[in-house]
């Protein structure tokens, strides 16, 4: 087997790691799980390190099983949270779960026919017929409380000032240690990774395997770091909130920019986490970036690379032709064939005014329409100077004072871009 600790570390990927685990790992294929709780129908890209993780394994011939957290989600995971979760109601759960199966499913084949095909799997399948009587005699008595106290996610809790921690967060760390059970008895899982935030819950569930399989039961554990920026602030959050895996939540165009806009320390970071790029290639970009830093080249490769992991060639296509709308030589017809919803957004902050359809059916002069009709330019002789220099477009083709705006120049049968000198944009909203 290739050695995928050494390919993890290099790439920055590894915060802590179960001694053992390397030498299993090159020993033979190893079934490794990760664990996605269904809080929202989507996942952000906060999720894109264990997303990654998981295809890391099966790239290097291990088998990944990926499960979603059904009976873990009705109780919510106090690690790194300071406050009681709220409990979801089975409606909201169940549609978060078929929302999180469609997402992690563009990721990972689980209907292969490999040997080490992906699986997918729901712990409320094997907790849900699980009495408490049982649950507390046969998993509750094999963890100490003591052990269970000296974990940091239950200590800091309890530390901290509030309400503590309820008995229902308290037990999670034995729910997720018994699913590493189930895992391992089911699929002959061996390894659990996670965020470094779940090291307790995943050497906890190591300790579960060994005391209720025997004394030959092995079982290993791997961490992430937890992705900041340069700047200590929180990785994966925009003005407009998190940046979501699926366009509905963040349109592709959106997602693009986020990685565009990537400083250049936190962009050398990025590139080994996020991209599968050799170590040959990012070395190579790294250095072009070095020598002509002002050309952003690690950035964009950035942005191409992980837009197209997680939306598609065409995708990406499409978001790079809304960047050059915005910031390069596009045309009418690019226009033309971005959707209301980029549009939008690829203009967002731009002004607006509103011009009622019957005054444009048979055509409005332009000057009236930068005048009067939207107060882009103050008065009608400034207007006029500026299409007398050659500096107004309508749709970004140049106009003189003799253009007529018609219906035909609409956008989306809505929009229309008037533009003055090269930044100086102003939206007409047809109502």
């Amino acid at each position: 087997m290739k050695n995928l600790i050494a390919e993890l570390q290099w790439r920055g990927l590894i915060h802590d790691v179960m001694p053992g685990t390397e030498e299993q790992l090159l020993k033979e294929m190893t079934t490794a799980y990760i664990g996605f709780d269904p809080t929202s129908d989507s996942l952000h890209i906060g999720s894109l390190v264990p997303i990654i993780l998981l295809v890391h394994l099966e790239n290097f011939g291990h088998k990944a099983i990926a499960l979603i957290g059904g009976a873990t989600g009705m109780i919510g995971d106090p690690s790194g949270k300071s406050d009681e979760r709220n409990l979801l109601d089975e409606v909201t759960l169940n549609k978060n779960i078929a929302g999180i199966k469609t997402v992690l499913s563009r990721f990972l084949n689980f209907n292969s026919s490999e040997a080490n095909a992906a699986l997918l799997v729901n712990n409320y399948d094997w907790m849900k017929d699980f009495s408490f009587i049982n649950f507390a005699r046969d998993v509750g008595k094999r963890i100490t409380v003591n052990y269970m106290m000296a974990k940091d996610s239950v200590k800091k809790r309890l530390a901290a000032d509030g309400e503590g921690m309820s008995f229902t967060e308290f037990t999670y760390q034995l729910i997720q240690g018994y699913d590493f059970h189930h895992l391992y008895k089911t699929y002959n899982c061996v390894l659990q990774l996670g965020g470094s935030d779940q090291w307790g819950n995943i050497t906890t569930g190591t300790e579960l395997v060994r005391r209720m399989n025997g004394e030959g039961a092995k079982a290993f554990a791997l961490t992430c770091p937890l992705i900041t920026k340069a700047d200590g602030s929180k990785f994966g959050k925009t003005d407009g909130g998190n940046v979501w895996l699926t366009a509905d939540k963040t349109s592709v165009y959106k997602f693009y920019q986020f990685w565009l806009n990537t400083t250049d320390v936190d962009a050398e970071k990025y590139i080994k986490i996020f991209t599968f790029l050799n170590q040959n290639i990012i070395e190579s970009l790294l250095e072009e970036q070095s020598q002509a830093p002002h050309l952003r080249v690690l950035q964009r490769r950035l942005a191409s690379e992980v837009t197209t992991f997680v939306h598609g060639e065409d995708s990406l296509n499409k978001a790079i032709q809304a960047s050059n709308i915005l910031f390069g030589n596009a045309s009418e017809t690019d226009l033309k064939q971005l959707d209301e919803t980029t549009f939008l957004e690829v203009f967002d902050g731009v002004p607006q005014a509103e011009i009622l359809k019957q005054d444009i059916k048979n055509g409005v002069n332009i000057v009236a329409v930068l005048n009067e009709k939207s107060h882009f330019f103050k008065s009608n002789g400034e207007a006029r100077r500026a299409l007398s220099a050659n500096s107004i477009s309508v749709n970004k083709i140049k106009v003189a004072e003799d253009y007529n705006l018609s219906d035909k120049d609409l956008i989306n049968n809505k929009f229309v871009l008037l533009q003055s000198g090269k930044k100086n944009y102003f939206i007409i909203k047809v109502i």
